[in-house]
C-alpha cells in the first residue's frame, strides 16, 4: 500500500511538473526581473551594444521586456508595447550586433542561475522576433 501511495505522489508531481509553464520553471516574476535587470546591466557595459540605447527609457524598455518574456514564455502577462518592428525601425541592427545582444542576454541568464535547458526553451520564444529587428 505505501508504495502504491509512493508511486501515485511521483506520478502526480511528474505530471504537474510537465505542465508547469516555462514561466513557472524559470521561476516567474521575480526570476524574470533578474534577468532583466541583469541584461540591463550587460548592455550597459557593452561598447557595440549600448549606442543602441542612447535616448532610451530603460524604465520602460526593461517594463516591456520583462512583459514580452513573462507573456512569450507562458505567464499571466499581456504584452502591451510596440511591435518589434515599430521599436527597431532606423536603428540599422545587423546580425553581428543582434547575435552579439543574444549572447548578452545568454550573459545575463547565466548570471540569474537559469539552466541551460531552460535558457534554450526562452530564446526558442524570442527567436521568431528576430527578423523584426535586423536592418530596418
Amino acid at each position: 500500500m505505501k508504495l502504491l501511495v509512493l508511486l501515485l505522489l511521483l506520478t502526480v508531481s511528474a505530471c504537474t511538473a510537465t505542465h508547469s509553464s516555462l514561466y513557472q520553471q524559470l521561476g516567474g516574476k521575480q526570476k524574470v526581473a533578474e534577468i532583466v535587470d541583469n541584461f540591463v546591466y550587460e548592455i550597459e557595459y557593452d561598447t557595440q551594444i549600448l549606442p543602441y540605447f542612447e535616448g532610451s527609457n530603460i524604465d520602460r524598455f526593461k517594463e516591456k521586456l520583462s512583459e514580452q518574456i513573462c507573456s512569450l514564455s507562458g505567464g499571466p502577462c499581456e504584452y502591451t508595447g510596440d511591435s518589434m518592428a515599430q521599436v527597431h525601425t532606423g536603428m540599422n541592427i545587423t546580425e553581428a550586433h543582434f547575435n552579439r545582444t543574444v549572447d548578452l542576454l545568454i550573459n545575463a541568464m547565466n548570471k540569474a542561475d537559469v539552466p541551460h535547458r531552460l535558457q534554450n526553451q526562452l530564446l526558442a520564444k524570442l527567436a521568431p522576433t528576430r527578423k523584426e529587428m535586423l536592418y530596418l
